[in-house]
């Protein structure tokens, strides 16, 4: 099912995936800021159609936001591995709190801009992560329930 909400023009193109942060604060004032924050924080969005509404916004640098229609994505991941995943099983997932600043793969070991425990269902376990620190890490294509 398709949700619309609001992009900046220059990057409402259709087939973008973006993960929705959270609500800025400054947009407290603004009269649509529902139309904008109707999609849940640590989600990852792709962009079905760029609708050729357009509407004023301070936030962004061009002044301006689309109107887009997104649906769900699926996420990909780091996980560590264990018994518990397997394809198609349904599990608890939290970030690492790995130290190791200069790892490539520390954003999405740690889970950055998600929830602290997440409950998803596993889609596939695409390759295995070399892991400076020596855990057992696999990507992950997951759905966030």
């Amino acid at each position: 099912m398709s949700k619309i909400s609001l992009i900046g023009v220059d990057q409402a193109r259709e087939g973008n995936v973006f993960t929705f942060v959270t609500p800025l604060q400054t947009c407290g004032e603004c009269r649509i800021k529902n139309v904008c924050f109707n999609l849940e924080a640590g989600k990852t969005y792709r962009i079905t159609k760029v609708r050729d509404k357009v509407n004023p916004c301070f936030v962004y640098d061009q002044g301006k936001v689309s109107t887009i229609e997104v649906e769900e994505a699926d996420e990909t991941l780091n996980i560590r591995y264990g018994n518990r995943l397997q394809e198609g099983s349904t599990i608890n997932v939290s970030g690492m709190k790995c130290d190791h600043l200069s790892c490539p793969e520390i954003e999405t070991c740690n889970l950055i801009h998600k929830k602290d425990t997440m409950k998803v269902n596993v889609g596939k376990i695409t390759e295995k992560i070399d892991c400076p620190k020596g855990y057992d890490m696999r990507r992950v294509s997951v759905k966030i329930l």
